[in-house]
């Protein structure tokens, strides 16, 4: 086990990418010779030359285009949005070309594209570098959606990604990039966790708290707190958004009775739409109660001044268990 950061766990199984398979090609801007500006990708360039490595203008839309390109070549490439309100100029490219080629040609040309994506909030940052915009992507047929939470799952979530022959939209949480924790770099990839898969990051048996990416440590610490108040939290891990894995959900719902779903992104057509109808579709007779949705609200990402009270957080959180439990709650009107 080696002790790695988010981002230098990214940049460790890139590396690795890059050494095993000739074909794998790293292409953004600034990725090359600053390294990205979170530095994911520092020294990849040094080790692997700038033929694969590229730095490449600004152009998210030119970078998703020539992505197509060269996997109809037979490359793979990589590439990054260097923030993710700046994913929308290539958002043509990606929902018509990228998710749609594998079908157009019946099957004929793989799209083995990976787009890395710094998403989120947390970090106090401007306009257009907190968006939330997975369920988009989500959305679209033909489309993988992946957002590790991890270091570990982080490195091998892009290793399955870039081996994956399908499109691969893969979210970083930006808040979690300095984030420690141990990471396997020699366990073989075809004994991890598969992609499409969540996973139980703690068992409980009073309320299922389904999250991804970002808010899943904020998650277990809301599950922490309500142990102390005596109620039973399970923590599931979506890591994969399209697919979900709705029978881990699933399973955990017809266990608990109670599911709260919450994301950094706005309500309104949100991941947490999606999981609340399906779940309740599968386990209709199983709910004790409403799901509840702990999510951004529905406005344009706010100055970094009022990022907190637009966030998710703690006490949002252990509201919406609350919620679920039919205990005094910021909706019931009812304090103690």
């Amino acid at each position: 086990m080696t002790a790695l950061t988010m981002a230098k766990a990214i940049n460790a199984g890139l590396r690795r990418s890059l050494a095993d398979d000739d074909r794998v090609v790293l292409m953004g801007e600034d990725i090359g010779t600053l390294g990205g500006v979170f530095r994911v990708t520092d020294g990849l360039q040094t080790e692997f030359g700038p033929r694969r490595v590229m730095d490449s203008p600004l152009a998210e839309s030119g970078i998703l285009g020539t992505a197509v390109g060269m996997a109809y070549r037979g490359l793979r490439p990589v590439v990054e949005i260097q923030f993710d309100g700046f994913i929308y100029p290539a958002f043509d490219q990606i929902v018509s070309q990228v998710a749609r080629m594998h079908y157009r040609t019946a099957g004929a040309v793989r799209m083995p594209i990976t787009i890395r994506v710094p998403f989120a909030g947390g970090i106090g940052a401007a306009e257009h570098h907190s968006d939330s915009p997975e369920a988009y992507f989500a959305h679209a047929a033909g489309l993988r959606v992946v957002s590790p939470s991890t270091p570990q799952d982080a490195y091998t979530l892009i290793r399955q990604a870039i081996a994956s022959d399908d499109p691969v939209l893969f979210f970083e949480p930006k808040r979690r990039y300095h984030a420690k924790g141990d990471v396997d770099v020699e366990a073989p990839l075809q004994d991890a966790r598969p992609m499409g898969t969540a996973r139980v990051v703690s068992p409980g048996s009073d309320v299922t708290l389904v999250t991804y990416g970002g808010l899943v440590q904020l998650a277990s610490d809301a599950a922490m707190a309500a142990s102390d108040e005596g109620v039973s939290v399970e923590v599931v891990d979506l890591r994969s958004l399209s697919p979900l894995d709705l029978d881990t959900v699933a399973a955990s719902v017809r266990k608990t009775g109670r599911l709260v779903i919450t994301h950094e992104a706005a309500l309104s057509g949100g991941l947490g739409a999606e999981i609340s109808a399906s779940i309740t579709e599968r386990c209709f007779y199983h709910l004790e109660h409403a799901p509840v949705r702990i999510t951004g609200h529905d406005i344009p990402y706010p100055p970094a001044r009022l990022e907190a009270a637009h966030l998710p957080d703690l006490d949002r959180i252990l509201d919406g268990i609350d919620r679920a439990m039919d205990r005094p709650n910021s909706l019931s009107g009812v304090d103690d």
